[in-house]
């Protein structure tokens, strides 16, 4: 699945804007679902031209130094819809970073490993926080149930930490009942 190539379309499909723009509203808007840099970001963007996807113009503003403005065409636009259809309807194997720290927890003892699980749970909690703060959007649906999907994401999360933590705690009360 092209996400960057989506994503840049989709961005590409409310105007016509510069890159220094696009990369904005990434680096301010989508920091969340994305890590997509600069660099990847135009070389994207030049693959997606050199495809036939984009059109690509020069415009220069007063003393400023010309930059490129990028415009999704008819042939992109039936690309966007294609990579959103296809994103719409693949399920993911989502990889969890943590899950790393979960397979090697027996590498610890309990009152090492408690502590670090119920930071992870404060972290979680103000992620939630954070985002049932977003405004909601406005025009559309899709930025609000992207939030309330990461909102889900996270509660869900929260729970199975939880629950271990929950776990962990019984066995180090029992490992101390047995001393």
């Amino acid at each position: 699945m092209d996400t960057r190539s989506l994503i840049l379309l989709g961005l590409l499909m409310a105007q016509s804007q510069h890159g220094y723009q696009i990369n904005e509203f990434i680096e301010r808007n989508l920091s969340t679902i994305t890590d997509m840099k600069k660099p990847t970001a135009y070389a994207t963007l030049d693959k997606l031209s050199k495809q036939g996807y984009i059109e690509v113009h020069t415009e220069q503003e007063g003393n400023r130094p010309p930059r490129k403005v990028y415009s999704i065409n008819e042939k992109g636009k039936q690309y966007f819809y294609e990579l959103l259809i296809q994103n719409l309807s693949t399920a993911e194997s989502v990889k969890f970073t943590g899950d790393i720290g979960l397979m090697f927890i027996d590498h610890l003892p309990l009152e090492k490993v408690i502590p670090a699980l119920e930071n992870k749970l404060a972290e979680n909690s103000k992620l939630i926080s954070l985002f049932k703060k977003t405004p909601v959007h406005g025009s559309g649906h899709g930025v609000d149930f992207a939030v309330a999907h990461k909102i889900a994401m996270l509660e869900a999360e929260t729970e199975f930490i939880q629950k271990t933590v929950m776990t962990l705690t019984d066995q180090l009360k029992e490992l101390d009942n047995n001393i």
